[in-house]
């Protein structure tokens, strides 16, 4: 196992000073120091991630934390990022613990129009001819939203929990004081790196992913649908899934917007031996125009992994 070196002092004021905002912040925090000393700049892997934001013209976020040893990497982990698509787990753990009662919602069917889906833009299974026909099971909507990261499932989702800001209140029950919803797709994804609407820090999100799929905030049942929704996620083939060894189990979302560039990856990986990861990545880009750089997410997920492993 490769040994990690971590900075046994918190930093002085003068130095977070002279460092400015913009620093990136990354370590290996084993468990032993994790509760009494800040995450220090330095090391191998602090200067890759700052490397990988240059490359990539980027603002990179990561939050990870090995279950087993306690041992946390953070990088801009306090900073806000736009969420994105990131929700719609946060969604579907929501409509469970809250909304569905002996499986009634599961099983019952969610009839709607074409206007409405078609209005939140990416709608890969609500958009389907026969869907809108006969309508979507709540089981098969949180599965769209979730593993196909369907905008119209995730709307229907949202208005049965009484809109985006039901997520927010989720959040905060879980003791997420950061993560927010304000508006709906496709609108929730403008991304504008000023707006602190429809945002969340690797920190807070890793967390709450976390405390969704390895605590009890979730019934045993209700965490088990859950993990097998982020399972099955079909959006993360060029990200963690490009990042991360082929044997390891992911159950994440992913999030991107038309704009600024942003690429997500949130949720728990499991190697085949040892304990899970919570791992979160958040990023965006300073242009508008973005692009989008999948690659960016992959090669942190790389060294995160590493670095823990």
């Amino acid at each position: 196992m490769r040994r990690i070196t971590a900075i046994k002092a918190a930093p002085s004021r003068r130095t977070v000073l002279a460092l400015g905002t913009g620093a990136a912040l990354a370590t290996v925090v084993p468990p032993a120091l994790a509760k009494t000393h800040t995450a220090t700049p330095g090391g191998t892997l602090a200067r890759q991630l700052r490397a990988l934001e240059e490359e990539y013209a980027a603002r990179l976020g990561v939050f990870a934390r090995h279950a087993g040893t306690g041992a946390t990497v953070t990088h801009r982990a306090d900073e806000r990022f736009a969420i994105c698509s990131v929700f719609k787990g946060l969604a579907a753990a929501a409509v469970l613990r809250d909304v569905d009662r002996h499986g009634e919602f599961l099983s019952r069917r969610i009839r709607y129009s074409a206007e409405y889906v078609e209005a939140a833009g990416y709608i890969p299974i609500t958009g389907k001819p026969e869907n809108i026909a006969n309508g979507l099971t709540g089981a098969e909507l949180c599965a769209a939203t979730v593993s196909q990261s369907d905008n119209g499932a995730g709307n229907l989702l949202l208005k049965e929990l009484g809109g985006p800001t039901a997520i927010t209140r989720f959040c905060r029950s879980l003791g997420d004081h950061v993560t927010r919803l304000d508006r709906w797709e496709p609108d929730l994804n403008s991304s504008e790196p000023w707006r602190v609407e429809d945002t969340t820090s690797p920190r807070a999100i890793g967390t709450t992913y976390g405390q969704l799929l390895l605590s009890r905030a979730l019934s045993p049942c209700d965490r088990k649908r859950l993990n097998g929704w982020l399972v099955a996620n079909t959006t993360n083939t060029e990200r963690f899934r490009a990042g991360l060894p082929q044997d390891w189990v992911l159950a994440d979302k992913t999030g991107g917007g038309s704009r600024y560039g942003v690429a997500n990856d949130v949720g728990v990986v499991r190697p085949p031996e040892g304990a899970p990861i919570v791992l979160s990545i958040l990023s965006t880009k300073y242009d508008p125009q973005g692009p989008t750089d999948n690659a960016l997410v992959a090669r942190a997920a790389a060294l995160v992994a590493a670095a823990l492993t």
